[in-house]
């Protein structure tokens, strides 16, 4: 049985982009069986305290793809980032770069909320040119970037859900053996490569071919999309 459940947000939890009545389900389902839940997620720092402050079960949330770690205790919200003040300051000089580069290309509406990385909303990307032309400029100013079911994000400094996943594991004296990992996306690789128990949930079917690491559990079906399909699994196993 699994002691702690891992999952990333957009696309595993959520359906559509929104929040379903099944995502309640998924919260109430590990609340009975006193089984912690870590939403691992590229959205903003700014979105980990949301989080945390509407969900009371949700004690620790991975942010920025791996960037920062919220977490509650009691009344009290605290962050630890998790790259150096040196790479937050890169970042935001390169943003100032970016902006003069692409001025008719904003960043995320959440971007203000962001630390550790930025956000482009993809669909301000459908121009695959700019697209290309935006992936180019990142690789030749050393950028690292990854792309979400909704967002491209693009960082400075090593980090990763993997690695932000860890350091949380070994905070807590625990290793990956004890927990489990949902994801569906391109974002979520380095789950998929490291992590011993990974679940992709049926809508992964859409960047399959593209994922050079897959996830351990594959499944499939209608009734197994985002978070239908994380709920039926724990169903099953815990």
């Amino acid at each position: 049985m699994y002691k702690i459940i891992f999952s990333d947000f957009d696309g595993t939890l959520t359906y559509k982009e929104s929040l379903s009545p099944i995502f309640f389900d998924v919260l109430s389902l590990l609340e009975s069986k006193k089984t912690p839940l870590v939403i691992v997620t590229g959205r903003s720092l700014s979105w980990g305290h949301f989080l945390l402050t509407h969900f009371p079960f949700l004690t620790d949330v991975i942010v920025e793809g791996g960037g920062a770690i919220v977490s509650r205790n009691g009344k009290f919200i605290t962050e630890e980032c998790l790259i150096s003040p040196l790479e937050v300051k890169r970042l935001a000089d390169f943003c100032s770069e970016f902006t003069a580069k692409f001025p008719n290309t904003p960043l995320s509406v959440d971007s203000f909320g962001r630390k550790t990385d930025r956000a482009i909303e993809l669909h301000d990307l459908q121009d695959g040119t700019l697209f290309h032309h935006i992936e180019d400029f990142l690789r030749e100013k050393k950028i690292n970037f990854s792309t979400s079911n909704v967002h491209l994000n693009f960082w400075c400094g090593e980090m990763s859900k993997y690695k932000a996943v860890q350091h949380f594991l070994k905070l807590k004296g625990m290793n990956s053996d004890d927990g489990v990992f949902f994801g569906d996306s391109l974002n979520d690789q380095t789950m998929f490569k490291s992590f011993k128990n990974s679940v992709g949930v049926a809508n992964i079917s859409a960047v399959i071919d593209r994922l050079e690491f897959k996830p351990t559990t594959i499944l499939t079906g209608d009734d197994n999309v985002g978070p239908w399909g994380v709920f039926n699994y724990l169903k099953k196993t815990l």
